[in-house]
């Protein structure tokens, strides 16, 4: 008798080309995406599928949960996972897994790689020199990042391996967290202003979702100020995004590294026009060895929780089921 594959609904095309193909070859998959009436789609066979693949960018909207009244488990290629629809996951019991860990050090290497063309100026000096403009005149001095204080908000996985780059610059090091890291060498600053007035450099590495949305707003911006700079590579819902576009504009914080955004792929259209903010098209992670890495877990997770009813990686609000 052969052997029948589960089958899985996949959301939308991976952010791996190959990890379609795996999946494929692994189960008997339908693309959602590639449905001509989605919705019918959904009410005649939505119930024939248990689990289910997505990734923290095309998230997994309520209404999709509730037309598969048989779905125990989502596998989501991503740490994040506000575009998951909790509540509606909650109410049908499914247990969801994504990749954290595996991604650490590309995304701190990013944050790096903006916080250092911030500073520099690098992608405004590429600007001027193919304008031909360095046969005008000097391009002006910068910032340094050697030696300066640099603030994390979010002081989990990535934040941690931002601090440890951190020392390489020889950078005093702050974080805020909702509570302090038990163990962690650096200074725990109690509120985010504090941390703002006190930063040189404020990366943002915490997660996004109702609790942190525009957690960077005017008044964080403000007690920046002038000579700081703000560095996103979380969830665009963290920070304000027109405040911060104000903030550039007139000059009440110096600049800003930026690879996430509000509503994504559309920047704010003034931060378009800006040479004092990098923006970067939310590739932290889009590394080959790191998206391998991810595409293996999110692999790895299917396969063990049909095995065993427990993913490898689970989400905290879907572990504490």
């Amino acid at each position: 008798m052969a052997n029948i594959r589960p089958r899985v609904l996949q959301y939308g095309r991976m952010p791996l080309p190959q990890l379609d193909a795996e999946l494929t070859q692994a189960y008997e998959v339908t693309l959602l995406s590639e449905q001509p009436d989605r919705e019918q789609f959904l009410a005649e066979q939505g119930a024939q599928f248990e689990y289910l693949v997505t990734s923290a960018a095309m998230g997994l909207p309520a209404h999709v949960v509730d037309a598969l009244p048989r779905l125990k488990f989502v596998s989501s290629f991503g740490v994040g996972f506000d575009a998951l629809d909790r509540d509606a996951l909650l109410r049908r019991g499914a247990r969801v897994g994504y990749t954290p860990g595996v991604l650490d050090d590309c995304v701190a290497d990013m944050a790096f790689a903006l916080l250092l063309d911030a500073a520099r100026g690098l992608s405004e000096s590429d600007r001027f020199v193919r304008r031909g403009d360095w046969a005008r005149g000097r391009f002006g001095v910068r910032t340094r990042a050697s030696g300066k204080r640099l603030g994390i908000l979010g002081m989990g996985r990535i934040g941690s391996t931002v601090a440890r780059r951190a020392a390489g610059f020889d950078m005093e090091v702050a974080y805020h967290n909702r509570r302090p890291v038990e163990g962690s060498p650096h200074r725990y600053l109690p509120s985010l202003l504090e941390l703002a007035r006190w930063a040189d450099f404020l990366v943002i590495t915490a997660a996004g979702g109702d609790g942190t949305r525009h957690l960077v707003n005017a008044e964080v911006l403000a007690a920046l100020g002038p000579q700081g700079f703000l560095i996103n590579v979380a969830r665009g819902s963290v920070v304000d995004e027109a405040a911060l576009a104000d903030a550039l504009q007139t000059r009440r914080i110096a600049g800003a590294g930026i690879d996430v955004f509000e509503d994504e792929p559309r920047p704010l259209p003034a931060l378009l026009a800006l040479d004092n903010v990098v923006l970067a098209p939310h590739i932290a992670s889009g590394t080959h060895e790191t998206r391998r890495a991810m595409a293996d877990l999110v692999l790895r997770n299917l396969q063990q929780f049909i095995a065993t009813g427990r993913p490898a990686a689970e989400v905290p609000w879907s572990a504490a089921q």
